[in-house]
């Protein structure tokens, strides 16, 4: 009884200490901030990491800001960056009080007392078009729990984050344009490596992770030389490397960025990039996916130097150790995605042999005719996804580097009932142990213990690759026979993920590669564009 009271006064009075615990301040080189003191943890929100790219700087690189004076509170987060509503119960639409063309902020999240703890830098996703480091989802607390510092980025999004035109080439140094968003996160990749110190973070050991367009964005940043140095570890979570505009020439299918920037300008009535800047933000944000303007990065030569599927081939890639992987049913939350369903099994094999050729047997082996829509499903899922994390960990692999590759195929019975069994981005909350602070539309996990052990798992493995540059937990490295880690009900180490699945997308898109004027995207299955029979060039 003695020892339980004595617990238990400890136990408040560790209460009692933490809740009159002072709120932190730091004192950076950017300026001092005034965090909020959270049950171990110091939090800081809204930090401003470059100057507002208002006015005249829309459609500039970030500016340093300059240093200010006093202390600045950093309690509330910034506001998002501007971009259009999500429909009301779409299962990403997240609750977004504030929006704003001045968005350029980031947080933290620090275990108390940490010194030169390694730093994850989390990139949201929402296909360079939506989101932001205020979700819930993207709580820090948690993870910092484990003695991580964690920190969340805001980036420019849609055309005010990836608009390229030949006016803003003409203005550049660099004769560039485009790619601002992804210049926003090497700028807030820079604050930190200026200023985490401060915060308790180890400036050398910094990842970098993301899911979806964050992913992307990972896949950016390991691409261009502009990051390079900044981070030593990555983390990309259902990443898609599909073909990009370049921002001069036509390729691959795709009209160069500066076209289209130009185009979108004459839809919207504008006569350059003056005209462009005095319209008001909102309604460019509103206007341009109307217009049909959609947001990626340009092979510019200089910030992101050739097509991603090229610089990794090449090696060209940052040389840091990687965890990259994808969800089972990635496409059942993005429908959208995927082609219209043929009449008839029939009709399916039929458009598949006419579109693939001599790999359509392989193709209807892998996605039969006998269940159309999961084979519709399976389909887009691996020419987007599957293809994705398996190519970046072999090409990491190659270049000596450790990579570790997932799947995480988790089902429990709210999303068993939606037909959406391990969608995308379901594993967010598992890294996150954000389960309580989803969007209103997402389907609630049990409170289990099998949830609360997988949890733990992935937490603990994303954890762990932070803190050494590998997961742990018998995860093996891809390099070790093709090893990957399925995330089931339970982790599970296997070898050789969905056999035949990375050679069948690894051999189109080569085709594509080689005929030069097809894209490898969304065109799967029986949307796809006829394959070019093989060439030397493709392997």
């Amino acid at each position: 009884m003695r020892s339980w009271l004595g617990a238990l006064l400890a136990l408040m009075l560790g209460a009692e200490s933490a809740a009159a615990r002072p709120d932190p301040v730091v004192q950076a080189p950017a300026g001092a901030v005034q965090g909020e003191a959270l049950r171990g943890l110091n939090v800081f929100r809204g930090i401003p990491y470059a100057a507002p790219p208002l006015g005249e700087r829309r459609w500039k690189p970030p500016a340093p800001l300059a240093p200010w004076a006093g202390v600045r509170q950093a309690k509330a987060f910034g506001p998002a960056c501007l971009q259009p509503r999500m429909p009301a119960g779409f299962i990403y639409a997240s609750e977004l009080p504030q929006l704003s063309e001045d968005c350029l902020t980031l947080n933290v999240w620090a275990p108390a007392g940490a010194k030169a703890a390694p730093v994850v830098v989390w990139i949201h996703g929402g296909s360079l078009v939506t989101g932001s480091s205020r979700e819930s989802m993207y709580d820090g607390a948690e993870l910092a729990r484990r003695g991580i510092v964690v920190v969340s980025i805001n980036y420019r999004l849609g055309v005010l984050g990836w608009l390229a035109h030949p006016e803003l080439s003409a203005e550049s140094p660099e004769g560039v344009s485009g790619n601002y968003g992804l210049l926003d996160q090497i700028a807030a990749l820079m604050w930190v490596k200026r200023n985490i110190a401060p915060f308790g973070g180890d400036p050398a050991k910094v990842t970098i992770a993301g899911e979806s367009a964050g992913a992307l964005s990972v896949m950016y940043l390991m691409a261009s030389p502009k990051a390079r140095g900044l981070f030593d570890k990555a983390i990309a979570q259902s990443a898609y490397m599909i073909s990009t505009p370049e921002l001069k020439e036509r390729r691959f299918g795709r009209e160069p960025a500066e076209t289209a920037g130009v185009r979108l300008a004459k839809q919207l009535g504008a006569s350059g990039i003056a005209a462009l800047r005095t319209m008001d933000a909102a309604e460019l944000v509103d206007r341009a996916p109307k217009a049909g303007f959609a947001p990626f990065g340009a092979v510019d030569g200089k910030v992101l130097p050739r097509q991603l599927v090229e610089t990794f081939e090449r090696g060209e890639q940052a040389p840091v150790p990687l965890l990259a992987g994808f969800n089972q049913g990635e496409i059942r939350s993005l429908r959208r995605l995927a082609p219209p369903k043929p009449a008839s099994a029939e009709a399916y094999e039929r458009e598949i042999r006419a579109r693939y050729g001599e790999l359509a047997d392989e193709f209807l082996r892998l996605y039969p005719a006998k269940d159309l829509e999961e084979s519709m499903l399976a389909a887009t899922r691996d020419a987007l996804y599957g293809w994705t994390a398996e190519r970046l960990a072999a090409n990491q692999t190659a270049a000596g580097q450790p990579a570790f590759l997932y799947l995480f195929d988790h089902g429990y019975p709210a999303a068993q009932a939606q037909d959406l069994h391990a969608f995308h981005a379901a594993e967010i909350p598992y890294v996150f142990r954000t389960h309580d602070q989803t969007p209103a539309g997402w389907p609630k996990p049990p409170k289990s213990s099998v949830e609360l052990r997988l949890t733990d798992a992935i937490q603990g493995a994303w954890a762990a690759f932070v803190k050494t540059g590998a997961p742990g937990g018998g995860w093996a490295p891809y390099g070790d026979g093709r090893a990957y880690m399925a995330f089931e009900d339970a982790p599970r180490p296997a070898r050789g993920l969905m056999p035949g699945m990375y050679e069948l997308n690894e051999a189109v898109v080569s085709r594509r590669r080689a005929q030069g004027d097809t894209p490898w995207n969304w065109n799967v299955g029986v949307a796809a564009p006829t394959l070019a029979p093989k060439s030397p060039e493709s392997r």
